[in-house]
């Protein structure tokens, strides 16, 4: 997959609180974390990420999905993966699912060693870490197809 100066964007989706990430393939040095939205509904979430698809002139759209270390899904991956299948309605750009197993775990284990969250895990951050990782991996991934 091509994906050489595409604005990408990166969706940790929670309940709570959605983490978001954002990256230039070709300018940026690395995905950057570019906030979070406090979930209310999937409407207003669906809403919130398609203005920030057009206010941010984004090309491809990437929402992490959870599994078990397992393979299989659980609740949340079909709540999920039905919210994803809302959105592609509302979209005219490709949407991506990213496998995001263990995502937490990694941000939280980074944190721990990063003089940037003062070697401390920093739950109000770590969703958009989670996105910045979820975009990492889409990165790494779409340069191995």
């Amino acid at each position: 997959m091509d994906i050489r100066n595409k604005r990408i964007l990166a969706i940790d989706y929670g309940r709570k609180v959605t983490g978001v990430a954002q990256f230039h393939a070709g300018s940026d040095p690395f995905p950057i974390a570019f906030g979070k939205i406090i979930y209310k509904s999937d409407e207003q979430l669906q809403s919130e990420i398609c203005k920030i698809v057009e206010d941010e002139f984004i090309d491809i759209l990437v929402i992490g999905v959870p599994y078990f270390t397992d393979g299989n899904e659980s609740t949340l991956t079909k709540e999920i993966k039905s919210f994803i299948a809302q959105l592609k309605s509302k979209l005219q750009i490709p949407v991506y699912e990213e496998d995001e197993t263990l995502t937490t775990f990694e941000a939280e284990e980074r944190m721990k060693n990063d003089p940037a969250y003062n070697f401390k895990i920093d739950m109000k951050k770590i969703d958009e870490l989670c996105a910045v990782i979820i975009l990492e991996q889409f990165y790494k991934n779409s340069q191995n197809k």
